[in-house]
């Protein structure tokens, strides 16, 4: 399942092809998509070529090739004005601030906390929702402070002892140390769950499955979401 932003630059190098014959430049990905960098449309790219939709052909600049389109879709151009990310719908947009329903006490050993969709651990993905559903947490679990649940989604993090299907428990919060497994959001567009690496003013998000590289971006680039707290898993 590809997302909105992924499926948007897949349509556009489509539709370009289709017209011209050569798909676009990378400064007109970035355009097209209203991106600030190249390296976002560099991210998109691997996660379209990642997940089968598209190649690269060798020792050709620029040459990309679609092999495949998601089911029942029409090529269309991106959408240029008024845009919006949907890394995290709602009030949760491109925003770095989260607003998420208060946690509740359902009764003395369980804390009802908001489910609030999914986060990858893999290749980022724009796969914060809106709040689903709540989950009931031991009081034990969780720290001082606002909390929300994400359920994972990839195996970035398997070495750290987080599964794809797990449910994280994040508490809300800005900036992290160093170490910490955190929610973060790359360049207001994609979010991921690593953990986090400062180097100097740079600022590496690190996976813990060696099949996945670490990431390295200015401290502009990243906004911190939350820390993780706890993890619930269902057997």
């Amino acid at each position: 399942m590809l997302t909105q932003k992924q499926k948007e630059l897949l349509l556009f190098i489509h539709g370009r092809l289709q017209e011209t014959g050569v798909p676009p430049s990378f400064d007109e990905m970035k355009d097209a998509l209203a991106l600030k960098s190249k390296s976002g449309i560099h991210r998109l790219i691997t996660a379209l070529e990642e997940r089968g939709f598209i190649r690269r052909l060798p020792h050709r600049a620029r040459a990309l090739e679609v092999i495949k389109l998601p089911e029942n879709s029409e090529p269309t151009q991106p959408r240029r004005s008024g845009f919006t990310p949907s890394v995290i719908e709602g009030s949760l947009g491109k925003q770095s601030q989260l607003s998420v329903p208060p946690s509740s006490m359902v009764d003395s050993r369980t804390i009802s906390v908001p489910v609030m969709g999914r986060i990858a651990a893999g290749v980022p993905i724009s796969a914060i929702q809106s709040h689903t559903h709540d989950i009931a947490c031991p009081p034990d679990l969780l720290t001082n402070g606002e909390h929300f649940a994400l359920e994972v989604r990839g195996d970035s993090m398997i070495d750290a002892g987080i599964q794809d299907g797990d449910i994280v428990i994040i508490r809300r919060c800005e900036t992290a140390e160093n170490g910490d497994i955190v929610v973060a959001l790359v360049e207001k567009e994609e979010a991921t769950l690593k953990r986090l690496r400062k180097r100097g003013s740079a600022i590496a998000l690190e996976a813990a499955n060696p099949k996945y590289g670490t990431r390295i971006f200015g401290p502009d680039q990243i906004d911190i979401q939350g820390r993780l707290v706890g993890l619930i898993r269902r057997y």
